[in-house]
């Protein structure tokens, strides 16, 4: 995937994730999944991660999670309590604890999975690495087929 592509997937990943928080909120309160109520307790968090990530210029590196990540998981929980205080909408201490660790998991988490799968898929596999003792050392299990250990003599 090229830089532009993983930085789009990046930004409907991050946008995801507020969507779940806010849909997961709502109705574990009782508030009812209408789409303008799901919009009006998205928009502070949407427009804050937007905030985020031209902050953290997120196009760069949008799969690391220092800086990158972590500056644009701090802007969409500390904007977004802004920006909800600024609309009139509720900030209480354990909606942001909340917020922060709930987003901190789902912001940085998918992008801690995605570098894990990264790595795991440019790792040559284990049985092509070289372990660095010549075949005529290895156990016998270990040496390639119909090769013998040097010592080893076949009987007259």
């Amino acid at each position: 995937m090229d830089g532009a592509r993983r930085a789009w997937a990046a930004v409907a990943l991050d946008v995801v994730c507020v969507l779940i928080f806010v849909i997961i909120g709502r109705a574990s309160h009782a508030k009812g999944e209408t789409l303008a109520g799901i919009a009006s307790t998205a928009w502070p968090f949407l427009a804050a991660l937007g905030v985020g990530w031209l902050a953290a210029r997120g196009w760069r590196r949008p799969l690391a999670i220092r800086p990158e990540g972590l500056v644009i998981w701090l802007a969409a929980v500390a904007l977004g309590m802004v920006f909800r205080v600024v609309s009139g909408q509720g900030t209480a201490a354990a909606f942001i604890v909340v917020a922060l660790v709930f987003l901190a998991l789902f912001l940085l988490g998918w992008r801690l999975l995605a570098r894990l799968a990264t790595r795991a898929a440019s790792r040559p596999a284990k049985a092509s690495q070289p372990t660095g003792i010549p075949p005529s050392r290895r156990p016998s299990s270990e040496r390639p087929p119909g090769r013998r250990h040097p010592r080893a003599r076949s009987a007259p």
